[in-house]
């Protein structure tokens, strides 16, 4: 699983603030977040694999993030989910990634998925498990994990017990995580940082061969961006600051 967690219009002082947890097999490399030139400036780590990422915003404020999506059914997986992050990063607004997505999976397979795109002006989920969903999401807090969002969830029936407990850490890390009366983005972001490294919340995770491999907070503010990525599990790996 992974898990994207995002405050939404909630923050005078950030539109947009995220906090991520990476999970995928132990051996699959990936290079930290970097300043890299795909067709426009964005700031995103990369799957060495595929040459994708899941997780990234662009310079025209624009972050786009992918989780795995679990369905019933097994589906065609031609293309990484991470390429289709990259490509959409070309965009120049949230509402334009979603155009763009909804035209490459008319002719494009991939593997179950969920897509967020967010700009300050506009938060959409894609949902993708053979079929497709676009929700718009309203300002607040919003906790994205492999079976749904916010209380809406599907549950597969091939593994019931854990994607219930799954959708239940969920709604729990939600409830958490509603911003308090005067905090900052800055305020919530601790919190959020503290909580996807705390194994209470069941998100991060520690398996046979795969687990969480890396965390990142993000924050695109009105005074600038930051971005501050745990090389490994935040349970035990210190958020350190990107050179952005």
């Amino acid at each position: 699983m992974c898990t994207f967690i995002l405050a939404w219009q909630v923050f005078e002082d950030a539109p947009v603030v995220v906090a991520a947890n990476r999970d995928e097999q132990v051996g699959r490399e990936s290079e930290p977040p970097a300043r890299r030139d795909w067709e426009r400036p964005v700031v995103a780590p990369k799957d060495a694999a595929a040459g994708g990422t899941w997780l990234g915003y662009n310079d025209a404020g624009v972050l786009v993030s992918v989780t795995n999506r679990w369905a019933d059914r097994d589906l065609p997986a031609e293309r990484s989910r991470g390429l289709l992050v990259r490509d959409a990063l070309r965009q120049d607004t949230a509402q334009e990634v979603v155009r763009f997505v909804e035209r490459d999976l008319d002719g494009r397979e991939y593997d179950g998925f969920n897509l967020v795109a967010v700009d300050a002006d506009a938060a959409l989920l894609v949902e993708w498990d053979g079929r497709r969903r676009v929700r718009q999401l309203t300002p607040g807090a919003h906790v994205v994990v492999n079976v749904g969002a916010d209380g809406t969830y599907r549950i597969p029936s091939h593994r019931q017990d854990v994607a219930k407990q799954q959708a239940a850490n969920a709604d729990r890390l939600r409830t958490h995580l509603r911003p308090e009366p005067g905090a900052d983005s800055q305020e919530w972001l601790d919190r959020a940082a503290a909580a996807v490294s705390d194994h209470e919340f069941g998100v991060c995770i520690h398996e046979d061969g795969f687990g969480t491999r890396s965390s990142s907070l993000v924050r695109l503010g009105t005074d600038g961006d930051s971005y501050e990525y745990a090389d490994g599990p935040p349970c035990e790996t210190p958020f350190e600051p990107v050179d952005i």
